[in-house]
């Protein structure tokens, strides 16, 4: 899928009802300063659609994209910064449950992880999360420009084995050079051709016992 048309739609706080909403949506989940906007502005080919920072931290809203008129991209708020008191840790980790909670039209998570790096332990928890409640995704390894096409391999091992899957349903992505931006058409098209299923996610409440991971806490 060709991204021929892109859009800011709002900023939120908390999520919560906005226009438009009722389309599928696809979120773009990952740690602080890991290329979420980054990837963003390549995949929609706009440099300034996503605000970009240097500075770790920089997303603290729930971010709405129009795609196409056709989907929302959803750029959900980086987690894992140390370097913000943990009250405003808790505000972002209860605006990504509220999030995942409430979203009926979530389609498909992109979980983003540094190619250069081991998934961190939230990274670890998002994807456990994930997959005890039911959401598909897909890793996707950013800053593959970074380190050598040969020296990918060595690289994507560890991260399959953190994150429990197989390289090859990995996607290598570069925002500087565009690698990885045919599979993440490819598979847009995929996801949004599925037919949505009828089963309930699970709520928090219901996961509380047991579950990989506490949003208040990330």
């Amino acid at each position: 899928m060709e991204i021929k048309q892109a859009e800011f739609v709002t900023s939120m706080a908390s999520y919560g009802n906005f226009a438009g909403k009722g389309l599928a949506q696809i979120a773009v989940a990952g740690k602080s300063n890991v290329g979420k906007s980054s990837l963003i502005n390549k995949l929609c080919n706009r440099n300034k659609l996503a605000k970009t920072s240097a500075t770790p931290g920089k997303t603290k809203l729930i971010n709405v994209f129009l795609l196409n008129r056709s989907f929302h991209l959803i750029d959900l708020p980086g987690y894992g910064f140390a370097k913000v008191d943990k009250q405003e840790k808790a505000r972002w980790g209860k605006m990504m449950q509220d999030y995942f909670e409430q979203a009926e039209e979530l389609r498909h998570v992109f979980c983003l992880v540094d190619i250069r790096h081991e998934p961190t332990q939230d990274d670890i928890n998002m994807n456990s999360f994930l997959r005890q409640v039911g959401i598909p995704f897909t890793v996707i390894a950013t800053k593959a420009d970074k380190i050598s096409r040969a020296a990918r391999s060595k690289q994507l091992a560890p991260i399959c084995r953190a994150l429990m899957v197989q390289p090859w349903e990995v996607i290598c992505w570069s925002s500087e050079d565009g690698t990885g931006r045919d599979k993440v058409q490819e598979l847009l098209d995929q996801v949004l051709a599925d037919p949505v299923e009828e089963e309930e996610t699970p709520s928090m409440e219901e996961l509380e016992e047991g579950a990989p991971i506490r949003w208040e806490d990330a």
